[in-house]
């Protein structure tokens, strides 16, 4: 039997809804193995950048650091790479999980917050330059869908985490169970980390 794993989602102002929840229904396809936690600054609830709101149930202050972290991007990762009372306690929280993941500009927060330091990583293409200039020693890969680098996973914009994750339950629960997850959810999954007409797409090279 695989213990089950707890997967913290950081939630914020202006969070994007996709990014939250493409991964969320991959890992809920597993709840045996994956148990999904709520977090924000506050308990309570917290709106998205389309308006509609998730409820925080636990505080970074209060709660526990889980198996894996799940940062989303969004429009409001703009205000928070630049909020260090919130960056100092994401970054206490977050530093002894075991994975740490992001999708979208959510690793534009790992990197202002010191946990990118030393490893390579990507982000949304659109917003690629702007994510690039955080973090003082992180190695931007413009031309990947994610990137996995030892116990950080990185991926590109918004649809892309949902290929991320499928990849990460590979890892962590088998081949096996990420495909009956894909399949059940009827989602048809980019297995390779290397596909990304996006970057050629905004100019950016590999």
């Amino acid at each position: 039997m695989t213990a089950q794993r707890s997967v913290g989602i950081v939630l914020f102002e202006g969070f994007e809804l996709l990014d939250v929840f493409g991964p969320v229904e991959l890992l809920s396809v597993l709840p045996e193995e994956y148990r999904i936690v709520y977090l924000a600054d506050e308990p309570g609830p917290v709106r998205s950048s389309q308006g509609a709101e998730v409820v925080a149930t636990e505080s970074l202050a209060a709660g526990r650091t889980p198996d894996i972290v799940l940062i989303p991007g969004g429009a409001g990762t703009r205000l928070l790479v630049d909020d260090e009372v919130f960056l100092d306690r994401f970054a206490t929280w977050a530093s002894p999980s075991p994975i740490i993941t992001s999708v979208c500009t959510g690793s534009a927060v790992l990197a202002a917050a010191g946990l990118l330091e030393g490893y390579r990583a990507t982000s949304n293409k659109r917003a690629f330059t702007w994510a690039a200039t955080h973090g003082d020693d992180v190695e931007w890969v413009p031309h990947a869908r994610w990137v996995e680098d030892r116990d950080r996973w990185t991926s590109s914009g918004v649809a892309a985490g949902m290929d991320m994750t499928a990849a990460l339950i590979a890892h962590l629960s088998g081949q096996p169970a990420a495909r009956d997850a894909a399949r059940i959810i009827e989602l048809e999954v980019h297995d390779d980390p290397r596909w990304d007409p996006f970057a050629e797409h905004y100019g950016l090279g590999r």
